[in-house]
C-alpha cells in the first residue's frame, strides 16, 4: 500500500481540521461507490481492475505479440488520456530513453496525434524511414482534430508502404464499442479493435486497452499491472483515514481552503515526468470547474530545484507540494575518488548515487517545510508493473474523492470545448461560421 505522510502539513493544518472533514470524505466515497454523485454515468473505471485474465486482455496479448514480431516501430495515436497513461507507464518502468537500440521483437514506441506541430510530424516521418511499423488509433469519437489528422497521415504512409490489405493488418483501433466515427471507420476497414467502455472517460481509461496494449507492446505484462490495480481496489476500500487515498484527498482540500491553490507533484528523476503529466490532466480536468480547483503542476527534482526551486522556497505562500519517492533500484552506482579532487567531491567517495539522492530529498523537504511550504510525502515502495497499476488506481480514486469534496463533477470537461469552437470557426469548419 502507498504510504501517505501528512506530518509536514501540521504547521498549516490541525488535527481538528482533519476530523471535521472526515464525514465529507466518507460521503464522497459513498457517492463514488453508490453512483449518487454528479457524473455517475462515468464510474466504470472503478471496476476495471480484474484478478483473472479476461478475453479482452488475451486479445491484447496476442495483438501485442504480432506487433512485436512484425514491427520495428509502434505508433500510438491519441491525445490527453489516450496517450498520457501508457506513455507514463512505459517511461516510468523503462526510462525516457527506452527506444534506443530497439527494433523488431521489441519495437520502438512513439506517440503521435497529441499536437499540431509540423516539426514533430517531420521528426516522426524521419524516424519511420526504412522501418516496419504498425499503428493504433485511440479515440472514442475519431473526430478529435489532432489524432484525426495524424490518423489520415499515418494511414497514407502505411498504404503507400504496404498496400491496402497489409496496411489494414497493421492498423488497430481502441474506441467506443458501438458508436462514433472511429468505430464506423474500423468496421468498414476491417481493423482489429479494442474497447473503451462507454462508462469510462478518457482520463480514467489507462486500465483499459488504451493503456494495456501499448504497455504490452513495450513488453510490460498487462496482468502484472492489473494485479497492482486490483490489489489497490481491495486495499483502498477502507472508509477511514487509514486509507491513504482518503488522507491525500482530505489534506489537499484542507490546504486549498487555507489558500493553497497550487499543488506541485514532484518525482525524483526524469522517468517520472510523464506520470506527472498524466496526474496533471487527471486532476486538472476533473477539478478545474465553477471557479474552483487546485492548479496541478508536475516537477522533476532535483532538476527543477535549479529552475523554479527559488519560487517554491521564497515565492508566494499559495502552494503546497506532494513528493513521491520509490525504493532505490537494485543496481547501484558507487561514486569514485579523484586524487586531484578539483571538484571537491572526494567526501562522497564510496557512497552510492541513491544515497546522495536520498539526502537531497531529505534536505529539500526540510528546507521547504522550514520555508513555510506544506509538504505531503508519498512512499511508493518498490517500482514495478504492479506498483504502476496501483498508482493509477490510487490517483483516480483520490481524484474522484477530491473533486466531490470541492463540489464539482469529476467526470466532465465542458471548458475544453471553448477553444475548439474558436479554432473551428477560424479554420472554416462547417457549422462554426458564427
Amino acid at each position: 500500500m502507498i504510504k501517505v505522510d501528512i506530518s509536514n502539513v501540521w504547521g498549516q493544518l490541525a488535527l481538528p481540521d482533519l476530523l471535521a472533514i472526515e464525514k465529507d470524505v466518507f460521503d464522497a466515497h459513498m457517492m463514488l461507490t453508490d453512483g449518487t454523485g454528479a457524473g455517475s454515468d462515468y464510474l466504470g473505471w472503478l471496476d476495471l481492475p480484474v484478478k483473472e485474465e479476461t478475453e479482452e486482455i488475451r486479445r491484447i496479448r496476442f495483438a501485442a505479440e504480432r506487433i512485436r514480431k512484425n514491427s520495428d516501430v509502434f505508433v500510438v495515436i491519441g491525445i490527453g488520456g489516450s496517450y498520457l497513461g501508457p506513455r507514463a507507464a512505459i517511461e516510468l518502468l523503462q526510462g525516457t530513453n527506452h527506444n534506443i537500440g530497439k527494433g523488431k521483437g521489441n519495437p520502438q514506441i512513439y506517440f503521435a496525434g497529441n499536437s499540431l506541430s509540423t516539426r514533430s510530424w517531420n521528426e516522426l516521418t524521419r524516424l519511420l524511414e526504412g522501418k516496419d511499423f504498425s499503428i493504433v488509433i485511440i479515440s472514442k469519437s475519431g473526430t478529435t482534430t489532432e489524432p484525426a489528422i495524424a490518423t489520415r497521415a499515418l494511414r497514407w504512409l502505411l498504404e503507400r508502404k504496404y498496400g491496402t490489405e497489409e496496411a489494414r493488418k497493421r492498423t488497430y483501433a481502441i474506441t467506443d464499442p458501438t458508436s462514433g466515427a472511429l468505430r464506423q471507420m474500423a468496421t468498414e476497414e476491417g481493423w482489429e479493435t479494442f474497447l473503451i467502455p462507454p462508462n469510462v472517460g478518457g482520463r480514467y481509461s489507462v486500465l483499459t486497452a488504451v493503456g494495456l496494449l501499448p504497455m504490452a507492446v513495450a513488453g510490460i505484462d498487462p496482468m502484472e499491472v492489473m494485479a497492482g490495480a486490483y490489489a489497490a481496489k481491495e486495499a483502498y476500500d477502507i472508509r477511514s483515514f487509514e486509507n491513504p487515498a482518503w488522507l491525500y484527498a482530505a489534506a489537499r482540500n484542507l490546504l486549498y481552503r487555507k489558500g493553497k491553490a497550487i499543488e506541485v507533484l514532484e518525482g525524483f528523476g526524469p522517468s517520472f515526468k510523464m506520470m506527472g503529466l498524466w496526474w496533471q490532466q487527471l486532476f486538472g480536468e476533473s477539478e478545474g470547474k465553477d471557479g474552483k480547483g487546485i492548479f496541478p503542476v508536475p516537477a522533476e527534482f532535483t532538476t527543477d530545484l535549479h529552475s523554479f526551486g527559488q519560487m517554491i522556497q521564497q515565492g508566494q505562500r499559495n502552494l503546497f507540494e506532494t513528493m513521491v519517492r520509490f525504493d532505490p533500484p537494485a543496481q547501484k552506482l558507487t561514486i569514485g575518488g579523484d586524487y586531484k579532487n578539483l571538484d571537491n567531491l572526494n567526501y562522497l567517495e564510496g557512497k552510492t548515487l541513491d544515497y546522495v539522492d536520498e539526502q537531497a530529498y531529505l534536505g529539500t523537504l526540510q528546507a521547504h517545510v522550514d520555508g513555510d511550504v506544506p509538504v505531503i510525502t508519498m512512499d511508493m515502495g518498490p517500482l514495478d508493473a504492479a506498483k504502476v497499476g496501483e498508482m493509477f488506481y490510487f490517483f483516480e480514486l483520490a481524484c474522484g474523492l477530491s473533486a466531490y469534496l470541492l463540489g464539482v463533477n469529476p467526470f466532465d470537461q465542458p471548458g475544453v470545448e471553448f477553444y475548439k469552437r474558436n479554432m473551428f470557426r477560424l479554420l472554416g469548419k462547417p457549422g462554426y461560421e458564427k
